[in-house]
């Protein structure tokens, strides 16, 4: 492996980061809803429950995952010690970077992926020199805490106790660790799954594109799988449930049954069941597989370019778009929560901006702003 970026990984970045943006500005703008007078768009994109919620930030986190096989190999494969020391502090120092910047953007737009982003950078500085199958491991354990302690979440507020401490605001060293793990919107518990598949991923770099198909066809059957299971095991629960059947003894009472089977089979990102992680790391997988794929039988078509470009500025423009948003419905107040073609329309305006900028910065300046600052402080 050398230094050189991949194209097919700048663009996946910005791709996934489209649908960041999209999904964020409908969320500000118009929450979750539950009417069941939605179109397909609003169910789609609802930004809590939706089959695309949290999936392009998702795979936002396994690029970053190959990425930092790629940053890396070199020191990894060599043995030095000196090497791999100065690699776990360079992503350390990066990590760091991105989760103070993350912490005082959580003041102007809760729920950044920045304050998460720079505490799976650390985490990846500590495990990127372990064999394949332990980085596995430490994926599969973080995914199984995070369903954990959504279990315990539900049989605790079940029983009328309150579980409001598991995601805290940031008051004190407690609660800071208690959001970065457990709480809120993208916490290691189990986003860090989706970190280890990427390092794994960036392990089998550069693969063929038969192996690139059958790892597809790997994401497309975990998709087809947890959806599967999560639809017609609900169905049994609910059919049992009806005519008095008691499928599992811990699940005796009828109604509590299916709202236990619920929490168990649930695919919806917030419920953080195991379904969701592998159907998500499943999606990952087909969207990095089909962009790269793309990518390689045009890499010189003028979308590939921009897109590219786009890619290696994604923490300019993910800051641009928070601002972007503030600016325009907060101070101006030019757009409100109308709906689903409000958030489309912002989202499209801003990104036919921020490549075209994106594009013009490259060509006369190269790196991003914040990029610069990044590796300047980050190495």
């Amino acid at each position: 492996m050398t230094d050189k970026r991949i194209t097919a990984l700048d663009v996946t970045r910005a791709v996934a980061l489209v649908g960041v943006v999209i999904l964020n500005y409908h969320g500000f703008l118009n929450g979750s809803d539950d009417g069941v007078n939605r179109s397909f768009g609003e169910r789609m994109f609802d930004p809590l429950q939706g089959p695309l919620s949290t999936r392009f930030a998702a795979t936002f986190v396994m690029v970053a995952g190959i990425g930092i096989t790629l940053l890396t190999n070199r020191s990894r494969l060599s043995g030095d010690r000196i090497a791999i020391r100065e690699g776990r502090w360079r992503l350390a120092r990066r990590g760091l970077l991105l989760y103070s910047f993350g912490f005082f953007v959580e003041w102007i737009w809760p729920g950044t992926i920045l304050f998460y982003y720079g505490a799976l950078f650390m985490v990846g500085a500590m495990v990127f020199t372990l064999r394949m199958r332990w980085i596995a491991l430490v994926g599969a354990v973080s995914a199984l805490l995070g369903a954990g302690v959504a279990w315990f979440s539900y049989e605790h507020t079940r029983t009328g106790h309150d579980v409001s401490w598991l995601d805290p605001k940031i008051t004190s060293p407690r609660n800071l660790l208690l959001r970065t793990f457990i709480g809120y919107t993208h916490p290691l518990f189990p986003w860090l799954a989706f970190l280890c598949v990427g390092i794994i991923v960036g392990r089998l770099l550069p693969f063929a594109a038969q192996f690139r198909l059958r790892l597809g066809v790997l994401g497309v059957a975990l998709v087809a799988t947890t959806y599967a299971l999560s639809h017609f095991g609900l169905k049994l629960a609910e059919s049992n449930s009806t005519a008095g059947i008691r499928p599992v003894r811990s699940f005796a009472q009828r109604g509590v049954a299916t709202d236990r089977w619920q929490v168990l089979l649930s695919t919806r990102p917030f419920d953080r069941g195991l379904l969701y992680t592998a159907g998500t790391i499943g999606s990952a997988l087909v969207a990095f597989c089909v962009i790269s794929a793309i990518t390689e039988r045009s890499p010189t078509a003028w979308l590939t370019r921009l897109l590219q470009h786009a890619g290696q500025m994604t923490l300019t423009i993910y800051a641009c778009h928070v601002i972007a948003f503030n600016v325009v419905v907060h101070w101006m107040h030019l757009a409100s929560g109308t709906g689903l073609d409000t958030a489309l329309i912002l989202s499209l305006t801003f990104w036919v901006f921020a490549i075209a900028i994106g594009a013009w910065w490259h060509r006369f300046f190269g790196m991003g702003p914040l990029e610069r600052i990044y590796r300047s402080f980050g190495g």
